[in-house]
């Protein structure tokens, strides 16, 4: 049998999720991101083109699936720059 206190039932008693906050240096690693930027050094050094468009598909999808915007604001900006002189 379950305490009272835990019931879901009873609306007075429930309370709200509040997600606990986690430290910018403790989120998982984005494995996206790190494809993107292996990919696009390849493109760069060796001229592959195949590597440099996968650059800007890994990019976009972790663009797309980040959780922190003050944190991937930096990467953002990196990632414009980068894709900016390689196909200039």
């Amino acid at each position: 049998m379950s305490s009272p206190a835990n019931d879901p039932r009873q609306p007075s008693t429930a309370k709200p999720y509040k997600p606990s906050p986690v430290a910018p240096q403790d989120l998982p690693i984005d494995y996206s991101g790190f494809i993107a930027v292996i990919c696009g050094v390849f493109g760069a050094m060796f001229r592959y083109k195949i590597c440099s468009w996968l650059a800007i598909i890994f990019s976009a999808q972790s663009l797309a699936n980040m959780r922190n915007m003050e944190n991937d604001l930096k990467q953002i900006s990196m990632a414009m720059m980068y894709y900016s002189e390689m196909f200039s």
